[in-house]
Parts: C-alpha cells; sequence; structure tokens
C-alpha cells in the first residue's frame, strides 16, 4: 500500500492482473481512503484485493465502469453499489477472521467478493433466482482463475427477509437493499453483541444505520442505531418479497 508502483507490480505478479484494472482500482483505493470511507488496513488490503470488474463484467452495458463512484445497472432491477458505499458499510461492521458474516442482497456478488477477504464464513442470499444463478457462476468462474478466496463465499436462492436460519447465528450481517425497518427475523438471528449495517428509510430516500444488538443478564434485547453518514440519505433498490415463489411487491410495512 506504500505506492501505486509497486502495489501494480505486486499484483502482477502474485495475481496476474493487468495495469488497466490495477491502475483503475489503486486510483479509487486512493479517493476512498481520502474520503475516509476506509481507515482500517485490513479493510484497506481487502478493497486493493477486490477485482470488481470481474463483477461489474457481469452485465455487459457497464462491464468497463467498475471504478465508478456510482450506482451501476447490473439489470434484473438491481444495482451494484458504488466503492465507497460498500468500503464504508464492511468497515462499520468490523469483520474479524473466523466470524460467520451474513449479506441480504447479493446482486453483483461484488460485496461477498469482498467480504471474503476478511473472513472465510460468508453467507449471501439473493431472491431473483436468474441472478442468484449468474452470479453464483461468477464466482466459480473466478475461483477456477485463482481467487481461492471466493470459496469462503456460501450462496443461496432466497427472500433474505428471513436470513438464513440453518446457518445462524452470525455476528456481523450486511443489508445492501433498502427497507423501512429491521427485519425482526435478522436481528434475532444476529449474535448479542453483533453488528448490523442497513438501510432504513422509506423507498429511495434510506439512511444507512449501524445497528448493534446487545442482551441483558436477563434477557432482555436492546439495539442501538447509528446512522453512518450523519444523516445523508442514501436511495437503494427495495427490499422486495417472494410469494409463491414469485418476487412481488417489497417488505416495507
Amino acid at each position: 500500500m506504500d505506492s501505486k508502483e509497486s502495489y501494480i507490480a505486486w499484483m502482477k505478479a502474485n495475481r496476474g492482473e493487468s495495469d488497466k484494472w490495477l491502475g483503475q482500482r489503486w486510483d479509487r483505493f486512493v479517493h476512498v481512503v481520502r474520503n475516509k470511507d476506509l481507515w482500517t488496513d485490513k479493510t484497506k488490503r481487502a478493497f486493493l484485493l477486490t477485482p470488481r470488474e470481474v463483477f461489474a463484467a457481469a452485465n455487459p452495458p457497464v462491464a468497463a465502469r467498475g471504478y465508478e463512484h456510482a450506482f451501476l445497472d447490473m439489470g434484473y432491477g438491481v444495482t451494484m453499489s458504488g466503492p465507497h458505499l460498500q468500503s464504508r458499510m464492511t468497515e462499520v461492521i468490523d469483520v474479524k477472521r473466523g466470524e460467520k458474516v451474513l449479506e441480504i442482497g447479493t446482486g453483483s456478488g461484488t460485496q461477498s467478493a469482498y467480504l471474503s477477504e476478511l473472513t472465510d464464513k460468508v453467507y449471501t442470499i439473493e431472491i431473483i433466482a436468474p441472478l442468484a444463478a449468474r452470479t453464483r457462476g461468477v464466482y466459480d468462474k473466478a475461483i477456477a482463475a485463482g481467487y481461492e478466496e471466493f470459496k469462503n463465499i456460501n450462496t443461496k436462492h432466497a427472500d433474505g427477509y428471513y436470513g438464513w436460519q440453518e446457518a445462524a447465528p452470525f455476528d456481523k450481517i450486511i443489508v445492501t437493499t433498502g427497507i423501512d425497518h429491521i427485519p425482526p427475523p435478522l436481528l434475532q438471528q444476529l449474535k448479542p453483541g453483533g453488528i448490523m449495517v442497513i438501510p432504513v428509510g422509506p423507498p429511495g430516500a434510506q439512511r444507512v444505520l449501524k445497528v448493534v444488538k446487545q442482551v441483558a443478564a436477563d434477557g432482555a434485547v436492546s439495539v442501538t442505531r447509528e446512522d453512518i453518514y450523519g444523516g445523508k440519505i442514501v436511495p437503494f433498490v427495495p427490499f422486495t418479497k417472494l410469494v409463491d415463489g414469485e418476487v412481488k411487491g417489497t417488505h416495507n410495512k
């Protein structure tokens, strides 16, 4: 992380990646750090190891735009969150080696790829069946190309509102779709002392909250909330639901 030149040289030697994408990744990294969306070495390292271009390539119209500071259309009505937002959300949940992390909204697969650089226990749920299959294919192709860390990612096609009960409890949960409340099943599956980051608010006008769950000696559960952007509105795609096997409506109350 000392210079662009040494970073590119190391990555080419050890990962066989191209100057084009490594240069774009480093340049965005500099902006993300300057904007204080990244601040720990472990998460900086994870950013620099995550090939966003691999996931953007799954939708040809945005294939060359993986490092833009923007939401990218990935088809199926979903977006790939920008690197600044993904970095801050990942930084806030403070993933430690060996922790079990659940992501709601696999989408392009970028967020879970990022998480797989931080822990070997990543679980991600996607509600849209063809998108879930496409992204699983992206992971498998990348694994075959040498990205062994993506083996840390467990995928599932389901309604993420209900979490992943058979894999629970989770140390950390990251939600990448907007909703007007915190889903009770996700809170139940979060360990005491666990952290969730989730966009909460009316459609298209969410605030990204850091939610910490605490359980008292008498079993009483309490939750603290902190707006990670100090009140800034961040629009997310809606938290949709499955009805009779089809995606219909949202989980907003």
